[in-house]
């Protein structure tokens, strides 16, 4: 194992090696990265590691140019904390299956996974663990479980998963289900049932941030009512950008903004390009047709599989437009309000320069070209979630339950 001082040295060194092109906006960002970890709110390689076949079948030391992450590549996009998804298939809902034993085996696997690599990951549950592993040059490793049905409308589970480390629950994913309506799904409730609101008050005691990507806008309303902590949005982006009913709306940005929450950024084509959004809703696939899939049986592996036939027709998204969605949230709700949530091993395809993990520093480098300060940059690339995260901490702390 790497001494800590060895491995802080290690990273400062990958974090500042010459990039191609250098340039003043490059040698900045280099700059702010050695002092401030890019904290990303969305990875699905959990998910992609059980579809080849588990841990023994992916070795992240290694170069992994099937995925959009390994070790290298973390370190040269100067990751320092990394919200791993513990994603739950909507396929789980159906009679006979159990969501919650699933969303188990995820956060096992995530464990597992960063155990296996102590000299690169350590776990965190706060904003001052992720401080101390960045400065011993260790990537932090923090779980958020992607859809609610997996705590089967239990609050007991929902507690199993706090005491597990999971820092976030996606109160939905396609689908809705007994306590919360979904944006791609027919609404039920219209937004969160009475014992919704009581999980949402529950994961603020937990202190666990409360995810509305993936939720429908009375949903969304619902939790930021309900929420005496701020809401995060792990992995979305503007819906007047780019009008994907998974993307937030101006108002409810507006909204997210004076509670003090965050939306992270999603890169997916989908999300990012009005061009690629149109493409899809012209042949009704990203919703109906997987939502299709999955309600008639199709598996994880078999849904994602035609959805990548799909994608290699669609429109290119690309760099600068995930900066365009970044630059709108950030004049809706201000600059402390808006993150990073990559989707990185979920989705399929990816916006051109942004094709994996070692890709964050151009996005900065993008953003430092429109002339944002340092200052924003650095609350870009993590401060504003671990503000969050600190202030989760202080309403839990309140709550009894910290």
């Amino acid at each position: 194992m790497l001494r800590p001082t060895i491995a802080a040295a290690v990273l400062a060194l990958l974090v500042t090696a010459p990039l191609s092109g250098q340039t003043p906006e490059r040698d900045r960002v280099q700059r702010l990265l050695r002092s401030v970890p890019v904290v990303d709110g969305h990875n699905d390689l959990p998910d992609a590691i059980r579809d080849r076949g588990g841990l023994d079948s992916v070795d992240l030391a290694s170069p992994q140019p099937g995925l959009h992450t390994d070790i290298a590549r973390l370190r040269a996009g100067g990751v320092g904390a990394q919200f791993w998804a513990a994603y739950v298939p909507v396929s789980t809902m159906r009679a006979g299956t159990h969501p919650a034993v699933f969303a188990l085996e995820q956060i096992e696997l995530i464990h597992r996974m960063c155990a296996r690599y102590p000299d690169t990951f350590a776990a965190a549950r706060t904003a001052a663990e992720i401080e101390r592993n960045r400065k011993a040059g260790k990537i932090s490793c923090l779980i958020g479980v992607e859809g609610g049905h997996a705590i089967e409308s239990s609050l007991g589970v929902l507690r199993a998963f706090a005491e597990l480390g999971v820092r976030y629950m996606t109160l939905t994913h396609w689908l809705g289900h007994d306590w919360a309506d979904a944006a791609t799904d027919t609404a039920r409730h219209d937004g969160l049932t009475p014992f919704g609101e009581d999980v949402v008050r529950e994961m603020n005691r937990l202190g666990m941030l409360v995810d509305l990507s993936h939720v429908s806008d009375a949903t969304m309303m619902d939790a930021l009512r309900v929420s005496r902590a701020p809401v995060i949005y792990s992995h979305s982006s503007a819906r007047a950008v780019t009008h994907h009913v998974r993307n937030v709306p101006d108002s409810i940005l507006e909204m997210v903004g004076a509670q003090g929450g965050v939306v992270m950024v999603n890169f997916a084509p989908f999300f990012v390009s009005e061009e690629a959004r149109q493409y899809d809703e012209e042949w009704g696939f990203t919703g109906p047709r997987v939502i299709a899939l999955v309600a008639a049986g199709a598996d994880t592996a078999t849904a994602r599989d035609s959805l990548r036939v799909w994608e290699s027709r669609a429109p290119r998204a690309t760099l600068a437009q995930v900066a365009d969605h970044v630059e709108h949230i950030r004049q809706l709700c201000g600059i402390d309000c808006v993150g990073l949530g990559s989707d990185f091993d979920g989705i399929s395809s990816v916006p051109v320069g942004l094709e994996n993990v070692s890709k964050f520093p151009d996005l900065l480098v993008e953003l430092a070209r429109r002339g944002w300060s340092d200052t924003d940059l650095q609350k870009l690339a993590g401060l504003n979630v671990l503000r969050v995260l600190r202030a989760a901490e202080r309403v839990a702390d309140e709550l009894g339950g910290g």
